[in-house]
């Protein structure tokens, strides 16, 4: 089974390091840049008309050995497939954001947890029929 993943593009954000990401982006106004790489700049086609999009990227700097993660709200420890923690065998990182706008191959948005440098792999603009459960 063959299962490549080409980075898109990558995040530029003023989060340098672990520690200085919010534990939710959601959580946070901060502003940043998901620069598109050149070859991939043609998908981009009617993104500037969406308000919020989902952003998958791969968290490089995570720990992949992790199975159980005790999130900081709530102290108790979970197998890690219940939790948000970006260490897991596949630091595959899932965060909505509120596109601000999308220029000559770069979106910016707010709301995004990522580090400087984190590779993009995809984007998926968020449907409120779809992705949004009312009961």
């Amino acid at each position: 089974m063959d299962m490549t993943l080409r980075p898109i593009g990558f995040v530029r954000s003023r989060y340098k390091g672990k520690g200085d990401a919010p534990r939710q982006g959601r959580l946070s106004d901060t502003i940043s840049e998901i620069v598109i790489a050149e070859e991939y700049r043609e998908g981009l086609k009617d993104v500037g008309k969406k308000s919020h999009l989902f952003i998958l990227s791969w968290f490089d700097r995570a720990d992949r050995n992790v199975l159980r993660a005790t999130p900081p709200h709530e102290g108790v420890e979970h197998g890690v497939f219940a939790t948000r923690s970006p260490n897991r065998p596949n630091p595959i990182a899932l965060s909505l954001v509120d596109l601000i706008r999308c220029e000559e191959g770069v979106l910016t948005v707010r709301g995004l947890d990522a580090l400087d440098g984190t590779p993009v792999v995809d984007i998926k603009p968020y449907s409120p029929e779809i992705d949004s459960i009312t009961e």
